[in-house]
């Protein structure tokens, strides 16, 4: 059973998320949070395997309390999804760089939405091709980033960092797999044996890295 902690400062829209998720066997909400300091408080009580985490909040808003979750040793297993209207959203880049696995619009299908929480919880990333290309473009616009920081990336073997590179394009294991003409879990194992060596918890942090790196490359084109 994979457990949800949901937060929105909207009652409304929590119950909403609330009966979707419980309305799935695999799936139990096991906390419900108005603000960012609530969340953090029933995080580490609960121990989610999955936070629905809003940005905008009145008092401890989505991206401190995104921030203080990964970084509790306790809830190293814990998952933070964002949730938002924008994917282009500066907010957004920001709560990937600390330590969110990927976002949702609010917009999306229920579906799409449980998906997603699955994804998530099997140590995957929620990064689609389209959000990966505005991320990248949002990050080449920011006039205070710091030089290339190449050091995480120094202990990845050349076609390590191939494949970084092309995660950071928002390519899925299988698109790598047929761009360098391996299988998909020769793909998959050179993707896990960088985000171990550099890290990371899940492939948004992967992306990250790669960004900072400045591996992400030319921003991919649809």
């Amino acid at each position: 059973m994979t457990t949800v902690l949901i937060v929105d400062d909207q009652e409304l829209i929590r119950a909403g998320l609330a009966a979707l998720v419980d309305s799935t066997d695999d799936l139990q909400v096991v906390g419900q949070a108005s603000d960012g300091a609530e969340a953090v408080r029933l995080a580490r009580t609960a121990r989610p395997d999955v936070v629905l985490m809003d940005i905008r909040m009145p008092g401890t808003d989505g991206l401190e309390a995104t921030e203080q979750i990964c970084a509790l040793p306790e809830l190293a297993g814990t998952r933070v999804v964002v949730l938002t209207t924008v994917e282009a959203d500066e907010q957004v880049l920001h709560a990937l760089r600390v330590g969110a696995s990927g976002f949702l619009g609010k917009g999306v299908r229920p579906q799409t939405l449980l998906d997603g929480i699955r994804t998530v919880a099997a140590g995957e990333s929620l990064l689609s091709p389209t959000a990966t290309r505005a991320l990248v473009a949002n990050y080449r616009r920011r006039a205070d980033e710091p030089r290339p920081d190449t050091a995480a990336l120094d202990a990845l073997t050349p076609r390590e960092r191939e494949v970084v590179a092309l995660v950071a394009e928002g390519l899925s294991n299988e698109q790598i797999a047929e761009r360098l003409v391996v299988s998909p879990h020769t793909a998959k194992t050179h993707v896990n044996r960088a985000m171990v060596k550099v890290g990371a918890r899940d492939r948004a942090q992967l992306v990250v890295v790669a960004f900072r790196g400045g591996l992400g490359g030319d921003v991919p084109q649809p």
